[in-house]
């Protein structure tokens, strides 16, 4: 067979959201591209999967994904994992799997956990129609964006970093309407999992009284 890049989802907080699938492709290839080899290498001792792990991340992507591209010319099946969920989405992978397309390498992708998806369904909101908006950006471009995002129909989707989420909620309000319905999951799959739904008015008063952690999913009705 010839080498292979496997993209492999890891959970994204609950340590049994792992298909027997992943475990085992893990378990097989030469070695695991992690994002941070320390949050990686706690799931890969949890799982008992003892397998070299090579740092992969936004920082590096540029200056190591051609020394990547070799080894697996020469040879070595690679894994890509993400610190949680599927990687390239909002994570870095993009620019590895377009090397390896151009390269003749095979790319084989497999299905796992991914935030926005139980978000979106526990949010109550269309289903039918989605955009995923991933991470805003955070200065440059972001008012362009959420210009654009004025006339969107489809239910949107956002990912937030705690410390951003009343900004964002409340720039949603200046460009949207403070009546618009929305919901906002966090610490998906965890002990302290919650999905807080109403409109965007109610959800910041919601949230300006607490202290609030954990990764964010923003769902926003369309237009």
């Amino acid at each position: 067979m010839n080498p292979k890049l496997y993209l492999v989802p890891t959970p994204i907080g609950n340590l049994e959201d792992i298909t027997l699938r992943a475990i085992n492709m893990l378990k097989s290839v030469d070695v695991i591209l992690a994002e941070d080899t320390r949050t990686s290498g706690h799931l890969l001792k949890h799982l008992g999967i003892s397998k070299p792990l090579q740092s992969y991340h936004i920082h590096n992507e540029h200056q190591t994904v051609q020394r990547i591209i070799q080894r697996i010319l020469k040879g070595e099946n690679m894994a890509l994992i993400s610190d949680a969920g599927t990687p390239a989405v909002s994570d870095p992978g993009f620019l590895l799997v377009r090397e390896c397309l151009k390269n003749g390498i095979d790319i084989e992708c497999l299905p796992g956990p991914t935030a926005f998806v139980p978000a979106l369904v526990n949010s109550g909101l269309p289903t039918d129609r989605f955009t995923f908006e991933g991470f805003l950006p955070h200065k440059k471009g972001r008012q362009t964006r959420l210009t654009e995002l004025k006339e969107e129909e489809r239910t949107m989707i956002f990912y937030e970093s705690p410390h951003r989420l009343l900004k964002s909620l409340q720039q949603f309000v200046e460009y949207f309407g403070a009546d618009r319905q929305a919901s906002v999951s966090r610490e998906l799959t965890k002990l302290y999992e919650e999905t807080i739904r109403g409109t965007l008015t109610e959800i910041i008063a919601y949230f300006a009284e607490k202290t609030i952690k954990g990764e964010i999913v923003i769902i926003v009705a369309g237009k």
